[in-house]
């Protein structure tokens, strides 16, 4: 089913029925993949990842195995995307290769779920390390049971917002220059780790738990999903597809150079990680980046490193409010959301409407859950429609054989089967490990079905 056009004010479509102005280049649209994965994970979920891992090769396994599925996705999603330049990504791909239910519920799941954990978990990243750079104790109650950093959090959300809602030519400008900070932040944790080997003095070692009662596998994909977590944002460049200029070639060579960049810069710093506080310290080091910093030169390098973190976790939180308000979009011009969202803001050329109800949705959410369960949430919440998502390379390949695709899948079909069992081992285990998780995500998944009956019925009518 073909796209309704509800807004008649807005420009006429293009060749791919997209109505937003093309405006991001290669640059701006590998800073967005770039800039929107390197964000809270990687200054913090190590700690994560070690409290659930003793074993230092297991440690640095999970990292290797992550960067490799999130190339593996891009690979993936660099072919939908010039098969499918649109704004709305992932929702997109699975409208085409299942229908308008599967679509809907992806869209229904980043609503009530997924965005909102995202802008938490990263804004209340964000807001932590702002306030470690003025030695203030982020967790200070403030405004009854909200603390300092939820509070500055929310602001943060709202910022970003504002950018975004007047041009997205604003929000790629924040985009590539927090993105060539935040490459910057991680190269001079590298290199802190190298002058560690000179002998800086580890945090003291915080114990590690046992893990009785997990097997070593099980033990490993629960570790996978802070990993995960770090590395999600691959995908995010998907969702502006619509707003890419030349799209067939620029989407597939943002996608892979976006993730493999990435993939290098995470070992690196993982690496370097290590070289400073040791494994048994790591799960009692909340904000590592920092630690590595002051174990090495003192509480300058504190100060230093976390007004780096800060400005790429902001970088990040605003990736994040550039791409996520277009899936609302998305469903509104198919006339399964409120029709208003998809309205182009005339001056801007904007998702105005998306883009503040998101900023809506970040603020209550910012303050309702911890950092650790908004990562899992997120994760567990969003990989079935990765798993999906991938899996319609194969669903339209089949059924159209001679559909146009200017780029092909490298490694087809080892390498989105690569990303299918990674899907199927995380989930399947965390299942098992975490059941009322999993359970909680299905409920909120089934919940749209008959939202989407309502919708559709409504739209059919005219």
């Amino acid at each position: 089913m073909l796209r309704r056009v509800t807004d008649p004010a807005a420009p006429p479509p293009d060749r791919w029925g997209e109505r937003l102005p093309r405006k991001l280049g290669f640059a701006s649209a590998a800073a967005v993949l770039i800039g929107s994965t390197i964000g809270s994970g990687i200054f913090r979920t190590p700690a994560v990842v070690a409290g659930r891992l003793d074993v230092v090769w297991l440690f640095l396994g999970a990292w290797v195995l992550g960067g490799a599925v999130a190339v593996a996705g891009a690979l993936t999603f660099a072919e939908l995307s010039a098969m499918m330049p649109r704004t709305g990504g992932i929702y997109v791909y699975l409208r085409r290769a299942y229908g308008g239910l599967a679509a809907f519920l992806f869209g229904w799941t980043q609503l009530l779920v997924l965005r909102p954990a995202s802008y938490g978990a990263i804004s209340i990243t964000c807001s932590e390390y702002l306030w470690r750079v003025f030695d203030v104790d982020g967790a200070v109650l403030v405004v009854g049971p909200l603390s300092r950093a939820q509070v500055l959090a929310a602001v943060l959300v709202v910022v970003v917002g504002w950018i975004n809602y007047r041009g997205i030519e604003r929000g790629a400008w924040v985009q590539n220059v927090s993105t060539v900070l935040k490459i910057g932040a991680l190269l001079a944790l590298v290199g802190l780790g190298l002058v560690s080997l000179g002998g800086a003095t580890p945090p003291r070692p915080a114990p590690i738990p046992s893990g009785e009662g997990l097997s070593m596998l099980s033990a490993f994909g629960l570790a996978m999903v802070p990993v995960l977590w770090s590395y999600d944002g691959w995908s995010d460049v998907a969702y502006v597809g619509g707003e890419v200029k030349d799209p067939q070639r620029t989407l597939p060579r943002a996608f892979f150079f976006g993730a493999s960049m990435v993939a290098v810069l995470y070992l690196a710093v993982t690496v370097a990680y290590l070289l400073v506080v040791p494994l048994s310290a790591m799960p009692g080091s909340k904000l590592i980046a920092a630690d590595v910093a002051s174990a090495v030169i003192g509480p300058l390098g504190v100060v230093l490193v976390s007004g780096a973190v800060a400005l790429s976790t902001f970088g990040t939180l605003n990736g994040s409010m550039m791409t996520g308000p277009r899936i609302f979009y998305a469903m509104a011009e198919d006339g399964v959301f409120f029709r208003g969202l998809a309205q182009v803001q005339p001056r801007y050329g904007t998702p105005g409407g998306a883009i503040a109800l998101s900023v809506m949705l970040g603020v209550a959410f910012v303050s309702v859950r911890s950092f650790a369960q908004l990562a899992d949430q997120f994760v567990i919440g969003i990989w079935p429609f990765y798993a999906l998502a991938v899996a319609a390379v194969f669903v339209l390949r089949r059924r159209e054989p001679e559909a146009e695709r200017p780029y092909r899948a490298w490694g087809y079909p080892l390498v989105p089967g690569l990303f299918l069992v990674a899907a199927v081992f995380l989930l399947g285990n965390y299942l098992v490990q975490e059941p009322l998780t999993v359970l909680a995500n299905v409920a909120v998944l089934l919940s749209g079905v008959p939202v989407y009956l309502v919708w559709a019925a409504r739209r059919d009518r005219g």
